[in-house]
């Protein structure tokens, strides 16, 4: 069930900053919070941003009161937009295409995200009769990332995230259908369904989620520890300040690596391969 890292042919969908002109420290806004320490305004330099596009903070973030920028992930999009939507010509030298470059810049992160659900569902073998839709619709979403700017700020995303969320939810069925196999009695257990449940502060610890559709639920600040998600779909849910200490994660589903990095948890917390280990975590 665990499978690599998800790709779209030789694009890797994780973050390469250094080929990226800070876009997600110029194009994205963020306020003043236990996030952030500071406010600051969609397409205005953050004023730790180097000239080279590099943070003169990056080893030190979270005890800046930047933890909001280690949660941050593009997916991906950061290089794209830079060096191929733009052709490398950053909104330094290039002023005037720099209201585009940032509005480019989260369309395309929105698709990469989307691309990386795709080509995980790609990975999983009970989801195997959908792999030829999964496909296609994979190779179109690719397409849209190529589009100019232009139509990139013209593009109906929540539309196109709409027809690839259909395939989604069905390769979730499909795999958590097998969480809990049939016994003697030729029945297994039903997957629960807790999508969009409010579990903030919940008391979870060891519970047995396998199986469980947890799309979209708050699990912020939920006490996970040890608790058994393996085969449990988490798109979307909200893991801000979870404890996933000693929690099995190993074939969770759409689980991304944002998500882990909102979330606590040490050496015995089991991640899919895909995903990194958080440096912060104990």
């Amino acid at each position: 069930m665990e499978s690599t890292e998800p790709q779209v042919g030789t694009l890797t969908l994780r973050a390469d900053c250094t080929n990226c002109f800070g876009l997600c420290c110029v194009a994205l806004p963020f306020g003043r919070s236990t996030d952030f320490a500071v406010d600051k305004p969609a397409g205005t330099p953050c004023t730790r941003l180097n000239d080279d596009f590099g943070c003169s903070i990056h080893t030190r973030l979270r005890t800046s009161g930047f933890t909001g920028c280690t949660v941050y992930d593009c997916f991906g999009a950061g290089q794209k937009v830079s060096q191929i939507t733009f052709g490398g010509a950053d909104w330094r030298r290039n002023p005037g295409a720099a209201p585009a470059m940032f509005t480019a810049f989260p369309v395309v992160r929105q698709l990469h995200e989307l691309l990386w659900y795709l080509a995980e569902s790609l990975t999983l073998a009970p989801a195997r009769e959908l792999h030829g839709a999964l496909r296609e619709l994979l190779v179109q979403t690719e397409d849209l990332t190529l589009l100019p700017a232009d139509d990139l700020a013209a593009l109906d995303v929540p539309a196109h995230r709409q027809r690839v969320n259909v395939l989604l939810l069905r390769t979730s069925e499909l795999v958590r259908a097998g969480a809990h196999p049939a016994g003697k009695g030729g029945k297994g257990r039903r997957p629960k369904d807790r999508r969009g449940a409010d579990l903030m502060g919940a008391r979870l610890r060891g519970a047995d989620l396998r199986g469980t559709s947890l799309r979209g639920a708050c699990l912020i600040a939920a006490d996970l520890r040890g608790a058994d998600l393996r085969q449990t779909d988490l798109i979307g849910a909200d893991l801000r300040d979870a404890n996933l200490s000693g929690a099995d994660l190993t074939g969770a589903i759409f689980l991304t690596q944002p998500q882990a990095n909102a979330a606590r948890g040490d050496g015995a917390t089991r991640l899919p391969a895909a995903l990194d280990r958080p440096a912060h975590w104990s």
